[in-house]
């Protein structure tokens, strides 16, 4: 009789110590639940972030695009490349944007909170990126580039120079609000070129990107062209000179979040991942400089 005590004694707590081992894992769970925030992602959460970037970075973006999703495989990223002049006019028009970089300081100083007092740099006195994320990211230069054999031999910005005040060669340049025609246009400042006359005088066409530029030199549509080194690089055409800092300053390539980005940590992460060795070998790869 004792022995049957013992044992059905030993039963009963082994059973009650059971239940309480299953319970404790629902309590637990109930209290990381109430403690948690309710904007919180769960961690691999699939995220989209928007990236507007210069349309001289579309082949390096890309491939580091493709490179990043072994990295954060839940975040989706988004390019779109164009102009920095029309992407900064998308971003100020309201469109989805976590993540910007420019060909040029121009189109981020416009955006730029920390300098709205500058009414140069800021005209419109404008508030979107998030300052504390600002960087230089990379540098270009600015090439004077020829089609295929070259027919007019051209061989440097001194010679074209020479070439557009007689009248007999046809450039081809980016327009006004695009920072390589931008930065055309001081390089005809420093040889003393009067832009309108020269469009008078029929020897510019223009280009609403710089890839628009690239094509028409590719085609041989035109005699020569300036573009980025990166853009010759990756079109494979021959590029007869490259212009000082003197004749039109610095090619710095800035990036920012977006203050008004819906992700600005994955957006952050991305801008992070721009920076490291592997992203550095890709921007190499074509020409690009990384700013230490």
């Amino acid at each position: 009789m004792k022995k049957a005590l013992a044992l059905t004694l030993a039963l009963a707590m082994s059973l009650a110590l059971a239940a309480c081992g299953a319970t404790a894992p629902a309590a637990s769970s109930g209290s990381a639940s109430g403690s948690g925030s309710a904007s919180s992602a769960p961690a691999g959460e699939p995220v989209e972030i928007i990236v507007f970037a210069a349309a001289s970075m579309t082949e390096t973006i890309d491939q580091i695009i493709e490179a990043y999703k072994t990295v954060a495989p839940n975040v989706t990223v988004i390019p779109t490349y164009e102009s920095s002049g029309t992407l900064l006019t998308q971003i100020k028009e309201g469109a989805d944007c976590d993540l910007f970089i420019s060909a040029a300081q121009k189109q981020m100083n416009a955006l730029d909170g920390s300098l709205k007092d500058d009414a140069d740099k800021n005209p419109d006195g404008l508030d979107m990126i998030d300052a504390s994320t600002r960087i230089n990211l990379l540098e270009n230069k600015v090439t004077l580039v020829v089609p295929e054999g070259n027919p007019k031999g051209i061989e440097s910005f001194d010679q074209l120079a020479e070439h557009l005040k007689s009248g007999d060669i046809l450039l081809a340049m980016g327009n006004s609000d695009v920072p390589v025609g931008q930065y055309t246009q001081k390089i005809f400042s420093f040889y003393g070129l009067e832009e309108d006359a020269l469009n008078t005088a029929g020897v510019l066409t223009y280009g609403s990107n710089v890839k628009e530029v690239t094509t028409q030199v590719s085609e041989g549509t035109v005699d020569c062209g300036v573009i980025y080194a990166t853009d010759a690089a990756s079109a494979g055409l021959t590029v007869v000179d490259s212009a000082t800092a003197e004749m039109c300053g610095q090619v710095i390539y800035p990036a920012a979040v977006l203050s008004g980005s819906q992700h600005p940590a994955e957006a952050k992460a991305f801008l992070d991942y721009l920076t490291t060795a592997e992203s550095a070998a890709i921007f190499e790869s074509v020409g690009f400089t990384v700013v230490k």
